[in-house]
């Protein structure tokens, strides 16, 4: 006989409560974090300067943990896809900058092609505009500063860029190392050339964006095609919408209504949002407290909303704001004490489970002595394919639980609370039915 038990909807999330005759049997829950845990943390790195790879990885290593690196693939031997300028003439260009000022109709071209004339030290020029316009500080400066760079370039007072060298093999790491870290490390990107997106005009904003993801398909698959940072932290409007046209989920901004985004220079207490989760970025530099480094792992364990999103760079003395292996140490290792609280994840599998978790329903009955539980979401992206959490009351007379989903079949020991006794399991939504039933151990 099967008895299905009622709904009540609640922030996206199917609760279901078993009928008086039945007490608290059956009511099943999607838990806010993977796993039952009480908050997230991901480990994420960016630019892929070879350290990160030969020191950070071992340790990581060490207490299993997964991290994300954000890779600028235009630096990786091997790769398709090099730093260069979609457009008209550089020629044209330069003739033109002698008659016409900088303005606000030809700033995007001209802050594109200038680090890409033919001369060193022109670069430096789009970074410095970049940070000018994208920060607010001074458009009109902006505008000058490209015009000095372009005068310039006319007076011949930049030397010619040199042929490339070869790297070495012990200061470079290739695609096929990645490609053995990929089955345990998530990689994504973090643009071909980590320009200033926010004054790039349109075509090359796409080939920065596009290219990358190309040649993270092309030689690590389309798992390590989720995520994305545009450089720089930047929070411009333009440059986010383009960069998720064409990923899934961006460390500069996540557009959820129920998520707060609290980026690395925002002071803001997470605790003062009323969001039910708030994605809380921290920078560990050089200059970081260690004490401070360890109070956000704590404030994150001792809640039940923050996801914190950890971004390093530099290690060992290579790369910007560097921190040493020994302090990665003792910081992963405290990190690893808490992870009865925390989950440790990549930022593509957290991004996917509050996503996942928000748009699914869970819906339970009792069919004779078993339990019965179908789990649906309404997302259709196919890249969503993690599997959720599951939190299901069973009767307080079984001991393990038998879980079966499909061929999936698992035994576990039933978690005894106070004022619950439930099994603690993972379910892939739009499957089969999931049969909870008593398993008890066979005589010896």
């Amino acid at each position: 006989m099967k008895r299905a038990i009622g709904g009540l909807a609640l922030a996206g999330v199917m609760v279901f409560y078993a009928s008086l005759a039945l007490g608290q049997i059956g009511r099943t829950e999607i838990t806010k974090w993977q796993y039952g845990k009480r908050g997230a943390v991901s480990l994420t790195y960016d630019d892929g300067s070879i350290n990160q790879f030969r020191v950070a990885v071992p340790i990581m290593d060490r207490f299993g943990f997964p991290a994300t690196f954000f890779i600028i693939t235009g630096d990786i031997p091997g790769s398709q896809y090099h730093g260069t300028f979609i457009g008209r003439p550089t020629k044209a260009i330069i003739a033109e900058t002698a008659k016409i000022p900088t303005n606000k109709d030809n700033f995007f071209e001209r802050a594109s092609a200038i680090g890409y004339l033919g001369y060193q030290g022109t670069l430096d020029y789009h970074t410095r505009a970049g940070e000018l316009y994208d920060e607010g500080k001074n458009l009109e400066q902006a505008y000058r500063l490209l015009d000095e760079a372009y005068a310039k370039v006319r007076q011949g007072r930049f030397a010619p860029t040199k042929p490339p060298g070869s790297p070495s093999d012990q200061n470079v790491i290739g695609w096929d190392e990645l490609l053995e870290l990929s089955h345990r490390y998530e990689f994504a990107s973090h643009t071909v050339t980590h320009p200033r997106l926010a004054v790039l005009d349109d075509a090359n904003l796409a080939y920065e964006l596009e290219k990358s993801r190309e040649d993270i398909l092309n030689h690590l698959g389309f798992r390590h095609t989720f995520s994305v940072e545009c450089p720089y932290g930047t929070e411009n409007g333009r440059s986010v919408r383009a960069a998720l046209l064409r990923y899934q989920l961006a460390r500069n901004h996540m557009p959820d209504e129920n998520v707060e985004d609290l980026d690395r220079g925002n002071n803001k207490d997470p605790l003062a949002s009323d969001k039910e989760y708030v994605r809380w970025q921290r920078g560990p530099l050089t200059e970081t407290p260690m004490a401070l480094m360890k109070s956000w792992v704590d404030k994150t364990a001792e809640q039940d909303h923050l996801w914190l999103v950890l971004v390093f760079h530099g290690v060992d003395g290579i790369g910007w704001k560097p921190k040493t292996g020994a302090e990665l140490k003792d910081y992963f290792g405290y990190i690893n004490s808490k992870t009865g609280a925390l989950w440790v994840a990549t930022f593509q599998d957290v991004g996917k489970y509050i996503r996942e978790r928000r748009r699914a329903t869970v819906s339970s009955f009792q069919d004779g002595n078993a339990i019965s539980v179908v789990l649906r979401s309404d997302l259709s992206d196919l890249s969503y394919d993690l599997p959720l959490t599951l939190k299901t009351s069973v009767p307080k007379t079984w001991r393990q639980v038998r879980v079966s989903q499909g061929g999936r079949t698992t035994n576990i020991a039933v978690v005894e609370a106070k004022d619950d006794h439930y099994a603690l399991y993972q379910a892939v939504p739009n499957a089969e039915v999931v049969t909870l039933s008593e398993f008890a151990e066979p005589a010896q």
